[in-house]
């Protein structure tokens, strides 16, 4: 039996996963099966044992791969004898024991409220490019989207006498997000210049072709405008994100609203925006607070 493609099927019909994790998961799986095949003479995954994994990783590190990547990897496999549990090919799962490589610990990088207005300037364009390109950054920002839910995004997500959009999330779990009128304003210059392309695709962002757009689109876009006003090394669309939950808490926002509108299922992957923002906030508190000052004074 082909289990990576039966693991495939199930991750994709039943679970709803996106094509690039699908991809992603496809080429770890068949990475492991050539693996298994040249150091052990077979491709039986319930042959497999963690002494083999083990063995798997050994190869990793001597590769010098990062701990974050050979991790990713694992996942794969944890999710992979999940499912051969599940389907009772095997009785036991060789991953049950695994824990994590350790990452090395990083600071959230997000875009600062001075890079959001510096940025305004270079959005004169009244163009079908230059409406499209502001609005998609607008909305990045605005709304904390991923990239992939804009994408998706289609002419009927938008709700004009609601104020509000309806984003489909990971897992196809829809959210509906409050929307600001100068949003509203700019979707609709954009589609009055989207009508002129005379595209029938539902899909609210197309090329100039009229084609809907893609992932490395949507990156290029961030990459070349915050390139102009930002000296950060990774200018992804991920940090507009980050901006968003950020500058949310900054404000006072309760962590729980903030949750809601990213679409995060449990409150541990928003809290690490708490953690981003913990260093600002003891510069400001050892700047303002009174016995703080007053020691200064002494």
């Amino acid at each position: 039996m082909d289990y990576i493609s039966a693991f495939l099927d199930y991750l994709q019909l039943e679970k709803k996963y996106a094509q690039h994790t699908l991809t992603s998961y496809a080429s770890d799986l068949r990475q492991f099966q050539t693996f298994l095949s040249e150091k052990y003479d077979t491709e039986d995954f319930t042959e497999v044992s963690y002494p083999i994994i083990r063995q798997w990783i050994v190869g990793f590190v001597d590769q010098e791969l990062t701990n974050k990547t050979i991790n990713r990897k694992l996942s794969t496999l944890k999710t992979f004898f999940k499912f051969l549990l599940k389907v009772k090919a095997i009785e036991v799962n060789p991953m049950l024991q695994h824990k994590s490589l350790k990452l090395p610990k990083r600071e959230q990088e997000t875009f600062s409220l001075l890079e959001l207005e510096k940025i305004s300037a270079y959005f004169e364009d009244s163009s079908f490019e230059g409406l499209r390109d502001h609005l998609m950054i607008e909305l990045l920002y605005s709304t904390g989207m991923r990239r992939q839910e804009l994408i998706d995004l289609k002419i009927s997500s938008v709700d004009f006498e609601q104020n509000q959009l309806k984003v489909l999330g990971k897992r196809n779990k829809e959210r509906i997000l409050p929307l600001l009128k100068s949003t509203l304003h700019l979707i609709q210059d954009y589609l009055n210049e989207r009508k002129l392309l005379g595209s029938d695709s539902a899909k609210l962002f197309l090329t100039q072709s009229g084609k809907p757009i893609y992932p490395n689109l949507v990156y290029r876009t961030v990459n070349s405008y915050f390139k102009k006003v930002s000296t950060k090394q990774k200018l992804s669309p991920h940090l507009l994100r980050h901006a968003f939950a950020s500058h949310l808490l900054e404000k006072g926002a309760d962590i729980t609203a903030i949750k809601d509108l990213l679409g995060h299922s449990s409150l541990a992957s928003t809290e690490v925006y708490t953690h981003a923002n913990f260093k600002e906030l003891s510069k400001a508190h050892a700047a303002s607070h009174p016995r703080s000052l007053k020691r200064e004074d002494e």
